[in-house]
């Protein structure tokens, strides 16, 4: 569904990695074992690595959690925004049936797609899976496999942004972000879309 950029969301468990994908996944992998076992001294090994249902995210997750030596936890809070009667069709097919919604649906986050999510919905499923992380104790870190909508989200949230501005953060497939946390509420956005690597 990348490749296609059709909208691909959690209505539909969808398709399997490429092999382009598989590489991203072994990619992003290494670049996730370099920040928790090198590079970055102040942050603590992975203990965790968590995933979306989806497909897609279930094979990345299983990559690199092979590469750390842990299972992977299947969590629904992270899956991607339900797209509703979008789901499969690209922003070309998608202003054919519905002229003016997809933009309204990127420029206001309340707006939901036909039948399925907003982006304020997602924030808030986000919302709650990153507050029983926290509540799942500190001084440790946590792989989330997900998707762009729910990073954005993810990152909106930790920040305080406005939910009308969650749509401006840029994901790349197979990027890394990384938000910390700590036990009395405040949060911190390090990386947004680190790439992997070609």
């Amino acid at each position: 569904m990348t490749v296609t950029r059709a909208y691909s969301g959690s209505s539909v468990v969808g398709p399997s990695l490429t092999e382009r994908g598989l590489a991203q996944a072994a990619r992003a992998a290494a670049l996730v074992e370099s920040v928790t076992e090198d590079d970055w001294g102040d942050v603590p090994p992975t203990s965790e690595v968590l995933a979306s249902p989806m497909t897609r995210t279930q094979e990345t997750a299983a990559v690199i959690a092979e590469r750390l030596g842990l299972p992977v936890r299947t969590e629904p809070l992270v899956a991607e925004c339900d797209f509703g009667e979008w789901e499969g069709l690209t922003a070309t097919e998608i202003e054919q049936r519905w002229p003016g919604e997809l933009d309204q649906w990127h420029e206001d986050a309340s707006v939901r797609a036909p039948g399925g999510e907003s982006i304020e919905d997602v924030g808030a499923r986000m919302r709650t899976a990153l507050e029983a992380l926290r509540a799942g104790g500190v001084g440790r870190t946590v792989v989330v496999v997900t998707h762009s909508v729910s990073v954005r989200s993810a990152v909106g949230v930790a920040i305080g942004a406005n939910s009308s501005a969650w749509a401006r953060i840029r994901v790349a497939p197979a990027s890394v972000s990384i938000i910390r946390m700590w036990a009395d509420g405040k949060t911190e956005v390090t990386v947004v879309g680190a790439p992997s690597g070609a």
